[in-house]
Formats: structure tokens, sequence, C-alpha cells
């Protein structure tokens, strides 16, 4: 469990056929709030404010917040993952990938082709 996190734990009806019951358990933890101190350029307030107003500056901040930290981990993952595919490991695509793109959709027209002559629609 992560700090500052509160552990919930909740019943409800379920018509869940998989859990042959009619209740289910449901094990969540919600975060909890802390103050902090930051500095932000007073431009940057008033803006804020402009859009959302006073009262909900804080709830802006955290989704903004939340949303950079989401990016900010999907670029370090690509940039983790940067090498890991290899021409090698994809003869198909030696050539070009359009010309195997091209050849799967030929494929593809092919066989629905074959399907539509076996079973035309009524």
């Amino acid at each position: 469990m992560l700090p500052n996190t509160v552990c919930v734990l909740c019943v409800y009806p379920c018509s869940d056929t998989l859990l042959n019951s009619s209740w289910a358990l449901c094990l969540f933890e919600v975060m909890g709030n802390r103050r902090t101190h930051v500095i932000i350029p007073d431009q940057l307030v008033t803006e804020i404010d402009k859009l959302v107003g006073k009262r909900s500056r804080s709830q802006f901040l955290v989704q903004a917040a939340t949303f950079e930290l989401k990016r900010q981990r999907q670029v370090a993952a690509v940039k983790a993952a940067t090498g890991a595919w290899k021409i090698a490991d994809h003869p198909e695509l030696k050539g070009s990938s359009v010309a195997y793109q091209r050849k799967l959709r030929a494929e593809s027209d092919h066989r629905l082709n074959k399907q539509a002559a076996r079973d035309p629609l009524p």
C-alpha cells in the first residue's frame, strides 16, 4: 500500500455468474490528500483561475500533474524499448513493410472473396 492511502473494503450486490454468489467484495486503495507549498507564476495562476475558477484550482493542478506523470512514464517506456525490435526477428518485413502489408491485404481479400462465393448474401 502507498503512503497516505486508505484501504477500503466494499461489499455490494452482484449478478456475476462466475462468482456463484449474489455479493462481491471489492478491495481498493483511496489516495489521501496532502497540503504542499508550490510556487507558481502569477500569470499562470491567473490563467488557471480564468479557466476553472479559484475553488477548482487544486483539482485542475492534480489533473494536470497526473496527466504529465503518465506522459513522462510513457516517454520513459518508449526510450527503454528502443532497439527491442530487430529486423532479423521479422524476415517478412526485410524488403518493405508496405509490400508486406499489401500481401496481407491481398490474402485477406482473396479469403473474403472465396467465402462470399461460397456463401452469397440473401
